[in-house]
């Protein structure tokens, strides 16, 4: 959530930054409802003192033996309008409080004008895309004779669920062990497990509520818990309510977690295999960070997944997303894209964010700056590193044999017990 302060002080400015994510926002009705915000702050408070004034003659009313009762009368009418100039002020800052959580974030100043994907800014390539002396299939095709069965996985579940066995299941499996070792070991990172239930707090606490809740798989109980889209939603609400002394910062968690999304806004996007699934592995990364090394830790953060890629020698590209397809609660996107001989194209496999005080405000995550002894809303960091499903369409797709088998890459033997390749 942005700052409200912004918004009294500089409300054209922030108008125009929204402009940019192609956001309309409604500078005018909003001014309305905070100047009546303002006017019945400023009658609430002065009833409150005159109820104070008020209050202390029928003391020293009743010290001297003084008829108390018309002052009391008076009192009891001030009792009767404060209460209702509080619970005004009450319903006014709740509209106003609803407004702000459906606003995204202030982009930063580094990200690229555009409308969609097509407008995203490409920073850097790595890896030769590789030649195959045969035409390459993409990771359906590989994956039906191998262990990858989407029809049973639409007969246990429906669309979008698939089945994985044998040795491609055990490379999934190869592909988080080895991630997370890496980001704990190389990275710096404690790993973490979390639910993957979470309350409406939680998700409203990192942006997913009340805008996306269609995205989201609800369990109908109560209180009502919902499946966690991402890793982020729980690790990030560690801090939740916090306040981190300086010395423990940056913190960063790794966590494994399956990931569920109803795709309510992707119908008839990428249905041909595991591409766009409701349920998904993904090792995150989060990072909670001061607010003056965030843009640092980012660029770090970023390199983190890209290590991921570089060991798996998995050609990619890094992308800086433009202002119209920045997600809502970031502030500066990096999207990792890795190459698909199968599509023959670049696809999406990590999505690394800076969401700065965005996140924070809402969960009130602070740290304690030491130079002020005073706390101060920290910065939060994430990204995929990487998302598992996807990791293993491109070693399928990159690693693949005319005979329709997959090479084991190197780093990933120790974790198969020295299998070199997946054959039907």
């Amino acid at each position: 959530m942005l700052d409200p302060r912004l918004f009294r002080s500089e409300l054209e400015l922030v108008r125009q930054q929204l402009q940019r994510r192609n956001f309309v926002f409604d500078a005018e009705a909003y001014q309305v409802l905070e100047n009546r915000r303002k006017d019945i702050q400023i009658s609430t408070q002065d009833l409150q003192n005159e109820r104070n004034t008020r209050s202390k003659a029928i003391g020293h009313a009743k010290a001297k033996g003084e008829e108390i009762q018309p002052l009391l009368d008076q009192v009891q009418h001030l009792g009767e309008q404060l209460k209702a100039a509080e619970t005004e002020l009450e319903e006014i800052q709740h509209g106003l409080n609803s407004i702000l959580e459906g606003i995204p974030n202030i982009l930063d100043a580094s990200v690229p004008d555009g409308k969609n994907d097509e407008d995203n800014l490409e920073v850097s390539r790595w890896g030769e895309i590789p030649a195959f002396d045969f035409t390459p299939k993409d990771h359906v095709d590989l994956g039906e004779p191998l262990g990858m069965n989407f029809e049973l996985g639409a007969k246990i579940a429906s669309a979008r669920f698939v089945v994985l066995t044998g040795p491609l299941a055990s490379l999934q499996r190869a592909i988080i062990q080895f991630m997370l070792n890496t980001h704990i070991n190389e990275h710096g990172y404690v790993e973490t497990y979390a639910p993957y239930l979470v309350n409406a707090d939680s998700l409203r606490g990192t942006g997913q509520l009340p805008k996306f809740e269609a995205d989201l798989f609800t369990v109908k109980n109560e209180p009502t818990f919902y499946l966690i889209p991402t890793a982020e939603v729980p690790v990030t609400n560690i801090v939740r309510d916090v306040i981190v002394e300086a010395k423990q910062m940056p913190l960063k968690f790794v966590c494994h977690t399956p990931c569920f999304r109803s795709e309510a806004g992707a119908y008839g996007s990428d249905v041909r295999g595991m591409i766009r699934q409701h349920q998904f592995e993904k090792v995150e990364l989060v990072q909670i960070v001061t607010p003056e090394l965030s843009a640092q830790y980012h660029e770090e953060l970023t390199s983190h997944a890209e290590n991921i890629l570089k060991k798996l020698h998995l050609p990619y590209r890094k992308v800086l997303l433009c202002a119209g397809d920045t997600g809502f609660s970031s502030a500066k996107t990096y999207d990792l894209e890795v190459w698909l001989p199968g599509q023959q194209k670049y696809r999406e496999i990590s999505s690394c964010s800076n969401f700065k005080d965005f996140q924070a405000r809402r969960l009130q995550a602070r740290w304690r700056n030491p130079e002020t002894g005073k706390p101060e809303l920290v910065h939060t960091l994430n990204g995929s590193g990487l998302a598992a499903g996807r990791t293993l369409i491109a070693i399928m797709e990159n690693y693949q044999n005319q005979d329709g088998s997959i090479t084991v890459p190197d780093e990933l033997k120790p974790y198969m017990g020295g299998l070199e390749y997946i054959k039907a």
